[in-house]
């Protein structure tokens, strides 16, 4: 959520800005503003009466001093008027704040001002691109391979949920342990402080990351207790800091979570969705870290350089792309998207977003800290990123290592898995 602040000091900035995604901010800022105006209005003839109140309390306590009782009396009966108009105020303000807060989670965040505009995925620019094209001589996309090698059963997950729930079976299961046990421990090396966290989260916490109200519809709701089942790792994790004042020790804040994720929104059939291209549930290991403003865009880049790490060690072809204004999302202010090349499907595949959200997950947290010497607390900035996330890697892993004698198993993975190959 925009700050006040930002919106009433850099009004045409922000009006400019959010135009690159696509979104015209002009006349509900216009709104946002002419209600704060009338909120502080409400505020100030609220907190006049207050003062005027509790002059006329001290002014009781000497008029019964002095003996005049009668005079007393008015005067109390003039402050119990009082007390009635500022209940009157307090409600009309409470109205105007809520009002306000609606308005406001409308706003988008501003994109940094490397962000371009475009519509959509399509107009995102790739900045670098690694690995090595495989030349396959055992051509078979995943969603065969998963049957020939029985390592992972969407028929069964049919069954026993629903489509887009898959049963990993043998040595599948063991490749999707290894995989996540790889990406916590490279996330370890790299400093971060591993949670587990709970799977589901109340509405506080999806609307601290801004999940509610923009993304309701993408996540399973738990109507009886009012819980959501998490669509990432990004809410719990950054949750644990709502309502927190940090010190300047405690950065830089990184954390790292494997979870299971839920997301309602699958897509329909066809190949761009089929098999482990897009699912109900799926795995993956999130990065949080939580910094000082000036910090955060050097945060971003070493964040994003582990991510290419770990596409390096399992040599994957890959692409980094920034996003431009049409793609990017509600919350964040710069992300740059992690691609694999499927050599099977001829097509790539996203694995990973990195993205910095400056103060605006933050400011709905309340998520401040406290620079050394200084009184007065300032917002922090919260980034985020999938670390990897594992249905497209592992469908990634199965086509790109496929031979006419089995499935190789990527060498970093050995470890973990016990075997070379799945045949």
């Amino acid at each position: 959520m925009l700050t006040l602040k930002t919106i009433r000091e850099e009004k045409e900035k922000v009006v400019e800005r959010l135009k690159i995604k696509n979104f015209d901010a002009s006349e509900l800022i216009d709104q946002i503003i002419e209600l704060d105006d009338k909120r502080r209005e409400y505020q100030v003839k609220k907190d006049g009466l207050q003062k005027e109140m509790n002059d006329i309390s001290k002014e009781i306590g000497k008029l019964f001093a002095q003996g005049k009782r009668e005079e007393a009396e008015q005067a109390k009966q003039k402050t119990g008027q009082i007390k009635e108009q500022v209940k009157e105020f307090e409600i009309i303000f409470s109205e105007s704040e809520k009002e306000l807060n609606d308005l406001l989670v409308q706003l988008p965040n501003i994109p940094h001002e490397s962000v371009k505009p475009g519509k959509g995925e399509d107009d995102n620019e790739v900045v670098k691109e690694g690995g090595q094209i495989p030349e396959l001589t055992h051509n078979k996309p995943h969603w065969d391979l998963i049957k020939d090698y029985n390592i992972i059963d969407f028929e069964l997950g049919t069954k026993i949920t629903g489509a887009g729930f898959p049963v990993y079976m043998g040595k599948g299961a063991k490749l999707q342990r290894a995989l996540i046990n790889f990406f916590l421990d490279e996330a370890e090396k790299a400093g971060y402080n591993e949670v587990l966290p709970p799977l589901v989260v109340n509405e506080d916490s999806g609307f601290g990351t801004g999940q509610l109200p923009d993304k309701e519809g993408q996540m399973y709701h738990v109507t009886a207790d009012n819980f959501y089942l998490i669509p990432t790792a990004e809410v719990p994790v950054t949750n644990l800091y709502r309502d927190v004042i940090l010190n300047e020790k405690d950065f830089p804040v990184k954390n790292m979570a494997y979870s299971a994720c839920f997301r309602r929104e699958a897509g329909s059939w066809g190949a761009h969705v089929r098999g482990l291209n897009r699912l109900h549930k799926f795995d993956k290991v999130e990065i949080v870290q939580i910094r000082k403003p000036e910090d955060s865009y050097a945060a971003l880049e070493e964040m994003k350089n582990h991510v290419e790490n770990l596409l390096v060690k399992l040599k994957l072809p890959y692409r980094i792309l920034r996003l431009c204004g049409g793609d990017i999302s509600f919350t964040s202010a710069l992300t740059f998207d992690f691609e694999v090349f499927s050599a099977a499907q001829e097509r790539w595949l996203e694995v990973s977003s990195v993205s910095n959200f400056e103060d605006f997950q933050t400011n709905r947290l309340k998520l401040r800290y406290r620079p050394e010497n200084e009184k007065k607390t300032r917002l922090a900035h919260s980034l985020n990123g999938s670390a990897l996330a594992l249905p497209r890697i592992m469908a990634a892993i199965l086509e790109n290592y496929q031979t006419d004698k089995g499935i190789v198993v990527p060498e970093v993975l050995r470890p973990f898995t016990g075997f070379d190959i799945i045949d």
